[in-house]
């Protein structure tokens, strides 16, 4: 593994880490839910009355943030070598492992763990093991 120290952004990292903070922080405080993008959009497809506003303009947020971003600084690049089915497919595992799990690594290992919830170490620790291990096996043992 390397580091690609020529896209090495500490400052801009760290300014979104502590928006993600503050904002989970923000959204618990205000509306007593934990912020976890599955569980807001899980719930907008079983929206109960009164229910479907906020999580629509959350996600709506969601999609114009890079258009704002983009306004005072250039995005970062995305490249992909994966095929747009590919990337489908793993996007619908992802979906489905997190109503699963209760939760997806926003829910569980940002608010989750800040709340010391043994369940978040769990949910979170499972992540991240099937996330090195799958990278490892397409990578490594699969390329």
């Amino acid at each position: 593994m390397t580091i690609a120290f020529a896209h090495f952004t500490p400052w801009a990292s760290l300014a979104g880490g502590l928006l993600l903070g503050a904002a989970a922080a923000a959204f618990i405080l205000l509306s007593g839910r934990v912020l976890g993008i599955s569980g807001i959009v899980g719930g907008l497809l079983q929206a109960r009355a009164g229910d479907r506003g906020w999580r629509v303009a959350f996600l709506l947020g969601l999609v114009a943030a890079p258009a704002l971003w983009s306004l005072f600084a250039a995005l970062p690049e995305f490249r992909s070598t994966a095929s747009p089915a590919l990337l489908a497919v793993a996007g619908l595992l992802v979906g489905w492992g997190t109503r699963h799990g209760s939760g997806c690594t926003s829910g569980h290992g940002v608010c989750g763990l800040a709340r010391l919830s043994p369940r978040s170490l769990v949910a979170t620790l499972a992540f991240m093991a099937t996330g090195f291990t799958t990278v490892f096996l397409l990578r490594h043992v699969f390329a």
